[in-house]
């Protein structure tokens, strides 16, 4: 078991915990720019996950994922940096101080939740690798061990899953390095141990179980861009009220909500998710249609 798992003051649990089990985390302190806006009930944020290494239905991941082997966990950060390294979980969890972060997500599906994430910026870890000149966006590769994963192969996308971001939106504050929620350490469904959150993009760009991270000069391919030729998914992948999907509206999304309906009556998206004033400056001058 990594010592991450039971550092006295940040961690307890009440019987011995597995890289499966969630548990408790302390010490957390509450960010300050968190939405207001209700919670989505844990129980429908871990029941109802696009995870596609453990099936495309939605409540595949939470059936599949359940012996999800995620300790010990190593990510490992290269490419254009002065420092690169591998940081085991023990490390990230120490990094900087954990916080609570209550964000809404959008997925490009049309549906949203508000999920009170646990983490630090992403920032933290881009200074310490010191990024060189030369680089100018960030690549991020998740797990994907058959063996662990054998519904992979149906997945219907290229594995293992490829997200990226530019190197200034990967530097912005809102863009979170997430290791727990609703008060735990990460469930296997939504991610485990230790996944990316941004708050502005679609929810495939904040991808799930990290385990590489590569700064780039040339902008990465991600596995979205790869399906249907590039035209149903881009890079930027910015929540745009906008600009559709080619097969749905991008104007207004389902929340995901308490009782016993999934979906609670349609609201209007917003621009940039409601962060524009936190992000759109990253985009002046960029035409949102094209650059989608």
């Amino acid at each position: 078991m990594e010592a991450y798992k039971k550092l006295p003051g940040l961690l307890t649990s009440a019987h011995a915990a597995s890289g499966s089990v969630p548990v408790k985390l302390n010490g957390v302190t509450k960010w300050p720019g968190s939405t207001t806006e209700p919670e989505t009930p844990i129980e429908k944020v871990t029941t109802y996950n696009n995870y596609y290494e453990f099936g495309t239905d939605k409540d595949d991941p939470s059936k599949n994922a359940r012996n999800f082997v995620t300790s010990p966990w190593t990510v490992s950060v290269e490419g254009e940096v002065a420092k690169p390294r591998k940081f085991s979980m023990d490390e990230i969890m120490k990094l900087a101080p954990l916080e609570e972060r209550i964000y809404r997500h959008r997925c490009v599906e049309a549906w949203s939740i508000v999920v009170p994430w646990i983490g630090y910026s992403f920032s933290t870890i881009v200074k310490l690798v010191e990024p060189t000149p030369k680089a100018k966006y960030v690549a991020f590769e998740t797990y994907y061990d058959p063996r662990q994963m054998p519904l992979g192969g149906e997945a219907g996308i290229q594995l293992p899953y490829v997200e990226g971001l530019r190197l200034d939106e990967a530097m912005n504050p809102l863009a979170l390095l997430c290791v727990g929620m609703y008060d735990e350490t990460l469930p296997n469904q939504d991610g485990a141990p230790v996944r990316m959150v941004i708050p502005w993009k679609y929810g495939f760009k904040s991808i799930k179980s990290l385990v590489k991270i590569r700064f780039m000069k040339d902008q990465p391919q991600t596995t979205w861009e790869m399906y249907a030729g590039g035209s149903e998914y881009g890079f930027y992948a910015n929540v745009n009220p906008n600009v559709d999907h080619p097969r749905w509206s991008q104007a207004s999304e389902r929340r995901l909500g308490p009782g016993s309906g999934l979906f609670t009556p349609k609201i209007k998206t917003q621009m940039f998710n409601g962060y524009g004033d936190q992000v759109a400056s990253l985009y002046a001058g960029m035409d949102l249609r094209k650059n989608f």
